[in-house]
């Protein structure tokens, strides 16, 4: 229970950072035909969590508890994206590059793929 009340509050947190600092790059980039908010936020969080992943590594910084508040929960509720990152440069860092590009390619293919169905899928639907 502990472990998901950890994870329910860092999402929680970074739920609403991801929401006010999205609004607030959206508000400052609404003439921009580029996705600024989110990219931003998505390569923020990649920082972050190359930050907090060093940290982890190389001082064992972090107890149990922590990282799951801190990777699962605040920045997988700020972005999920910063999780794909992170396991992407794993595979790299353990010599898989082919499964490294297979990962991005298909969750980038497969997942853009997904999008376009849903949306098919929900405009077949009568009104």
């Amino acid at each position: 229970m502990k472990n998901i009340l950890l994870v329910g509050l860092g999402g929680f947190v970074g739920s609403i950072a991801r929401y006010k600092l999205g609004g607030w790059l959206l508000h400052m980039t609404a003439q921009e035909r580029f996705p600024f908010s989110t990219f931003a936020i998505n390569v923020t969080g990649c920082l972050v969590v190359g930050i907090l992943a060093g940290l982890a590594e190389r001082y064992e910084f972090f107890s149990p508890g922590t990282r799951l508040f801190l990777f699962t929960g605040l920045l997988g509720g700020f972005t999920t994206f910063s999780a794909f990152g992170l396991e992407t440069m794993f595979l790299l860092r353990r010599g898989e590059p082919w499964v490294a590009a297979t990962y991005v390619g298909a969750s980038m293919v497969l997942g853009i793929g997904a999008v376009w169905l849903g949306i098919k899928f929900i405009s077949l639907l009568p009104r």
